[in-house]
């Protein structure tokens, strides 16, 4: 896993990062640019090999370390302990994410280009943080961190084994080897043969989609609804969203274990979780501040309302003589609030200064919006969103920290709800974690991505001509797009959670009828639906079977 860190390697191979500027047309500086074949074209490959590898690392440890901890604990600490797994586990994340909000201000090319001469700041959506700096850390971590697994015991003393062997009442059950083929296969068709083990693996996989999309992009939509810079998007997700979920997780482990809820109770508290998390997604709809002002695309240079697709807009008389190019994007503030796309495109004819403290004079658009026109000057960036958005977007956070902490709540139960046979433990989280991973963990980033492109106003400019990033989003079609998806996403997992839940009653009752049987004196050879192999002799090892994994 810590190899896999190595895909940093990429940026000390590849050419220093260029920018898109139209600022090299207003200064000396020569501004034919040269079309070449970029050295590190395919050095996505060490990325891409890298983060395979670190997923080969991590893999077997939540199936594998799961059952382990389970094997060797008592029933009712399970879902605690399962809880403090968890916790922990969104602890990484959150430090990752503060990690990752620090280095977003660091310059990419650190150490390699002079930062004076570099015109833009880390508020721009041209900006690129340090990323493989995070690699470097991170990976030493890893590799320290991975030492005390090689001094763990192959197997622990079971809590309370003293206990149980006592009283006689329990049978000793081998433990099935699912190694060999001629075990795997019936092994493979028992476990999907439980419908309350594959309904909720399709429960799962669903709602895992709708969270992976939101984690993905939910930086950039905080960076075009609220006007927040990117390092400060990563860094309130770390410092907010994510310890809520970790507050959640071990409150959802600390209520199955106060009222000792079974596998119903479980089921009761995930629905529950999953319907108030569900309304306030919804909520977060309608918590917007007003989109960006820029000429030509979400305002006319005139000032009035407008938002085209069309290119030619960020033409006007103003800089008609200009001989403007419409494809760069080089944002500019002029004192009325209103961003330009270029120098040029506003109509600016002198400068002062160099580097970020470069200003524009003289802009004959930034007059047309001015009453009177007394600064005709720009300042290169964006102009920040209207101060009342901060107070919006505070809204927004606290009802996603609460989101979180309630969607979170439900995620430990939800564990405990996977009722499997104890010999295919390790079968069912192995193979939840390849569905889950491969199906919830690749699709999310690509159809979002696709679809939330769709809302893109003005895109950027690759050195060569092709087309770059999105720079500017329609912010309304963006947020319906993004929280509309995963709202219609959690949605289903609700319905799907609902059907579940009717599932796993029908089942309990049926086990109850089987226990009474049994108690009764009658003996029960099967429980049918493909779950024969559960008739075990006594109501713990009966409970255990069927609600703890």
């Amino acid at each position: 896993k810590g190899l896999g860190q190595r895909c940093n390697y990429s940026q000390f191979l590849s050419h220093r990062y260029k920018y898109e500027t139209s600022v090299s047309h207003v200064t000396n500086v020569n501004s034919t640019e040269t079309c070449e074949k970029a050295a590190g074209s395919s050095l996505w490959i060490y990325v891409f090999l890298g983060n395979m590898l670190r997923g080969i690392g991590e893999t077997p440890i939540m199936p594998l370390g799961v059952s382990y901890l389970d094997d060797f604990s008592r029933e009712e600490n399970t879902p605690f302990y399962l809880a403090c797994i968890h916790t922990v586990g969104i602890l990484g994340p959150m430090f990752g994410f503060m990690l990752g909000s620090y280095l977003a201000k660091v310059y990419v090319d650190i150490g390699s280009v002079d930062l004076d001469s570099v015109t833009i700041n880390y508020k721009d959506s041209r900006w690129v943080g340090a990323w493989w700096l995070g690699f470097i850390v991170t990976g030493t971590v890893i590799l320290l961190s991975s030492i005390p697994f090689w001094f763990l015991p192959k197997s622990l003393p079971k809590q309370g084994q003293e206990e149980s062997h006592s009283t006689g009442t329990e049978l000793f059950i081998p433990t099935i080897s699912l190694c060999s083929p001629p075990d795997f296969i019936p092994s493979l068709r028992r476990l999907f043969k439980n419908s309350i083990f594959t309904m909720m693996i399709l429960t799962y996989l669903v709602s895992v989609n709708g969270f992976i999309g939101m984690i993905t992009f939910k930086p950039k939509y905080m960076e075009q609804v609220f006007g927040q810079s990117a390092s400060k998007a990563i860094f309130l997700i770390g410092i907010l969203n994510l310890p809520a979920v970790a507050l959640g997780i071990i409150t959802g482990g600390l209520i199955l274990k106060r009222f000792k809820l079974g596998v119903i109770g479980a089921a009761r508290v995930s629905i529950t979780a999953s319907v108030g998390s569900l309304c306030l997604l919804f909520i977060q709809i309608f918590i917007y501040c007003d989109k960006a002002e820029v000429a030509g695309l979400t305002v006319s240079y005139q000032g009035d309302s407008q938002v085209s697709y069309n290119q030619q807009t960020l033409l006007s008389q103003c800089n008609m003589g200009c001989s403007c190019s419409v494809k760069h994007w080089d944002p500019v503030c002029a004192y009325n609030g209103v961003t330009y796309a270029s120098p040029c495109l506003a109509g600016c004819q002198t400068f002062t200064g160099i580097g970020r403290d470069m200003m524009f004079h003289n802009c004959t658009c930034a007059r047309e919006t001015m009453t009177p026109a007394i600064n005709m000057s720009v300042e290169l960036g964006q102009c920040p969103r209207r101060s009342n958005c901060d107070h919006i977007f505070k809204i927004y956070m606290a009802l996603s920290a609460l989101g979180s902490f309630i969607s979170a709540c439900g995620g430990t139960p939800g564990y405990i709800v996977l009722s499997i046979q104890k010999d295919l433990k390790s079968l069912a989280l192995g193979m939840q974690t390849l569905i889950v991973r491969t199906l919830g963990g690749i699709p999310p980033p690509i159809y979002f991505g696709a679809l939330i492109d769709r809302t893109c106003l003005k895109w950027g400019t690759k050195q060569c001509g092709g087309r770059g990033a999105c720079r500017l989003y329609d912010a309304d079609k963006f947020r319906m797009t993004f929280l509309g998806l995963i709202t219609g996403l959690y949605f289903l997992s609700n319905i799907l959670w609902g059907g579940l839940y009717f599932k796993i009653v029908k089942r309990q009752k049926k086990l109850a009828l089987t226990n009474q049987a049994k108690e009764n004196g009658v003996e029960g050879d099967s429980v049918g639906n493909g779950h024969a192999h559960i008739n075990i002799v006594t109501e713990k090892e009966d409970a255990g079977n069927e609600s703890t994994i």
